[in-house]
């Protein structure tokens, strides 16, 4: 579906291509409708298209509100339809890399995590412009901040406690460009921090532990190659060069040591190929629409706490 040009069609000559969802909907030949348009749409897009027995895969944010997250759980439930948040970042080297960092105890118990997701863009967009919008799921908290809260939920659960600062930064700003979130749990922080006007890059990721910290910079690759026009069909696409290796320094069987550390291959298709399987075999979604409430009662939660001044209670 295009509502207006033929970008498409240019680069795909042999795809059919239409100006409206309801013609989407009313194609027999269609099983699952990929939802990457406006956040505004993203509810009642995925709630039409369910209802007209179609299995969903959902852009983040899964929806605005928690009320539209917990409707499209139930309707999921009640028809029986797959409902995939697509939240790709589950899929990229330096998570996955810290999830198996964590699950072999090399920097002990975690007790601080710091994820960055910060760019350098002063200037109003050229593209996109809804985003900058005051529209419902506009701004850089809506953009940026499901693919690190819900990392932050994949690694440590929900939060006992959050506290956030969400505002703009910038003069001409009319949504939130900027936001500084702390999620509080037992014996953990974990801060969550997005920026529009950081031009030379820290760290993107720090875990400190009882052992030991990692420390990882850069991007995974994934989305450059794709803008650059490449696909996922190699057996090398996803993975790291070692210059771009995080740094480890902890306690390992007795000895410190300091050193790189090898990133896991990340790939975007593991997310596809699991939505296949559960479309087509029943298997087990691995980034249910649970999920995706989960995220967005924390977004809430945080506009409210960052509205307030105060800690917030996660109940």
């Amino acid at each position: 579906m295009e509502r207006n040009g033929n970008s498409a069609s240019q680069k795909y000559p042999d795809i059919s291509v239409v100006r409206t969802f309801e013609e989407v909907l009313a194609d027999p030949k269609i099983d699952l409708v990929v939802i990457c348009s406006p956040n505004t749409t993203h509810f009642p897009y995925a709630k039409a298209a369910m209802l007209a027995g179609k299995h969903v895969i959902v852009e983040k944010p899964f929806t605005n509100t928690t009320a539209e997250a917990q409707e499209l759980v139930e309707i999921a439930q009640q028809t029986g339809k797959v409902c995939a948040v697509y939240q790709n970042r589950r899929y990229v080297a330096d998570f996955l890399t810290m999830q198996q960092i964590l699950a072999d105890g090399l920097i002990g118990e975690p007790r601080e995590f710091f994820a960055h997701y910060d760019r350098y863009r002063p200037d109003p967009r050229t593209y996109g412009l809804w985003r900058e919008e005051p529209l419902p799921g506009s701004g850089i908290f809506y953009d940026l901040g499901p693919h690190l809260i819900d990392q932050a939920l994949v690694l440590f659960g929900m939060p006992h406690f959050i506290r956030a600062d969400i505002r703009s930064m910038k003069a001409y700003s009319r949504v939130d460009d900027y936001f500084d979130l702390r999620l509080e749990y037992e014996n953990l922080i974990v801060t969550l921090h997005a920026s529009m006007l950081v031009r030379e890059m820290g760290p993107r990721y720090m875990l400190h532990g009882t052992k030991g910290s990692f420390i990882k910079s850069g991007e995974d690759p994934q989305e450059e190659l794709l803008k650059s026009g490449q696909m996922p069909d190699s057996v090398t696409w996803g993975m790291e060069p070692e210059a771009n290796w995080g740094l480890l320094h902890s306690e390992v069987d007795g000895k410190i040591v300091r050193e790189k550390y090898p990133s896991l291959q990340g790939g975007y298709n593991l997310f596809y190929e699991n939505v296949y399987q559960a479309v087509m075999n029943g298997a087990p979604l691995q980034e249910p629409p649970e999920d995706g409430l989960k995220v967005i009662r924390i977004i809430e939660l945080a506009f409210e706490s960052s509205k307030k001044g105060c800690r917030i209670p996660v109940e």
